[in-house]
């Protein structure tokens, strides 16, 4: 059997990790998302490490500026809990609603409380959870 080779990736530390074009796609989907999780304004912007509510409503209207490395990774690891769902639950609906019930695992606080706090961590706490519990089957 022969193996065909593979050319490794030069690595471009020159280059963001998360390109203008692709954080403006993932603000979109990050709207969209906490649409599905039935956000309030204030719930998304604590989440989004305490947007400004201007800046909150022009992301809504689909106008997204710059947007710094922290709300990149904030965005990213809100994907991952997303995706982190998606796999748990075949019925999306459960999944988006898992988010605000009360959870055993977390002392009876919902997956959102936990991340209502407000910490980068907190949110990546949740994720690191959801990832364990995918990764015990």
């Amino acid at each position: 059997m022969q193996f065909a080779t593979i050319q490794p990736t030069i690595s471009r530390p020159d280059l963001p990790t998360i390109t203008e074009q692709e954080a403006a796609a993932l603000a979109r989907t990050t709207v969209n998302l906490f649409r599905a999780w039935q956000l309030s304004d204030l719930e998304a912007r604590v989440l989004l490490g305490d947007m400004a509510q201007r800046t909150w409503a022009r992301w809504k209207e689909g106008n997204i500026g710059r947007i710094d490395r922290d709300l990149r990774a904030r965005m990213t690891i809100l994907m991952g809990i997303h995706k982190g769902l998606r796999y748990l639950f075949s019925d999306s609906a459960r999944g988006y609603a898992w988010i605000r019930k009360p959870n055993a695992a977390f002392n009876g606080k919902s997956g959102l409380d936990i991340m209502m706090r407000g910490e980068i961590t907190d949110l990546i706490d949740l994720r690191s959870y959801l990832d364990a519990e995918r990764g015990a089957w």
